[in-house]
């Protein structure tokens, strides 16, 4: 699967204000005018991830006329939770959504987007920045489906598990430091389960604001799961649950 990406000020501002999901900006370290700072401006206004890089990054991305700007397209649409979470209500559905607070191996987010469609999740929730992107190793990793599982893209993801919340749905904080094993929570109502980083966990504001911390016992000398297998463990636990309720 090819990368697409668009290069130049002005092409990308023309992209951005056509509605084109931009995945990630690259700007040359030195970059200025008046041009770059409308993009910027524009970025910031979107809660579109950027980074300042030397121009040699630049140049081995594409060797024409950048003027020292990149811009990486989504290789998918992003959902609104805002939209969804209402809309499942109203069709009668008990919202399973999953969230995963700064996931940034690409392999581990495709494995847990896969898992998620085949567990009838209705929607992931990833921040802006600090997350592995949706790349062409992300989407092959998810076997196609990120084509078909809503994503939703947040710029703050604390902001969304209050929303969930106030919604109605149950904040479950997946962490070795739970208070109750995964198989005793109940998950035939209406839930969002938390998934955390790799190597940190789930960060301390949204452990504070979960209704229940669970854990997946480990009985060997490896303190933790892979994220993507602690992931499976909970999602077929939802699913075992919501298939009996049938």
């Amino acid at each position: 699967m090819k990368k697409d990406y668009i290069f130049g000020l002005r092409p990308i501002l023309e992209a951005i204000h056509a509605g084109k999901v931009v995945e990630k900006v690259l700007f040359r370290n030195d970059l200025k005018g008046e041009l770059f700072r409308e993009l910027m401006a524009l970025v910031r206004k979107d809660g579109i991830s950027f980074q300042f890089v030397p121009v040699e990054r630049l140049n081995r991305i594409t060797r024409k006329n950048h003027q020292g700007v990149v811009a990486f397209l989504s290789f998918i649409e992003y959902t609104s939770i805002d939209q969804l979470v209402p809309l499942l209500f109203e069709k009668g559905k008990m919202p399973f959504i999953v969230v995963l607070d700064a996931i940034t191996d690409v392999r581990n987010l495709g494995a847990i987007a896969r898992t998620a469609e085949c567990a009838g999740v209705h929607a992931l929730v990833l921040p802006a920045k600090g997350s592995a992107q949706i790349n062409a190793d992300t989407m092959k990793v998810s076997a196609g489906a990120l084509h078909s599982l809503p994503v939703c893209k947040v710029n703050v993801i604390a902001d969304t598990v209050k929303y969930l919340k106030d919604s109605g749905l149950e904040i479950m904080a997946t962490t070795e430091k739970g208070y109750s094993f995964y198989y005793e929570m109940d998950y035939k109502k209406p839930i969002a389960i938390i998934m955390g980083a790799e190597d940190k966990g789930i960060s301390h504001n949204l452990l504070q604001m979960a209704d229940k911390r669970v854990k997946i016992p480990i009985l060997g000398n490896i303190e933790s799961l892979n994220v993507s297998a602690a992931a499976a463990i909970i999602m077929y636990a939802a699913v075992k649950q919501r298939e009996e309720k049938l």
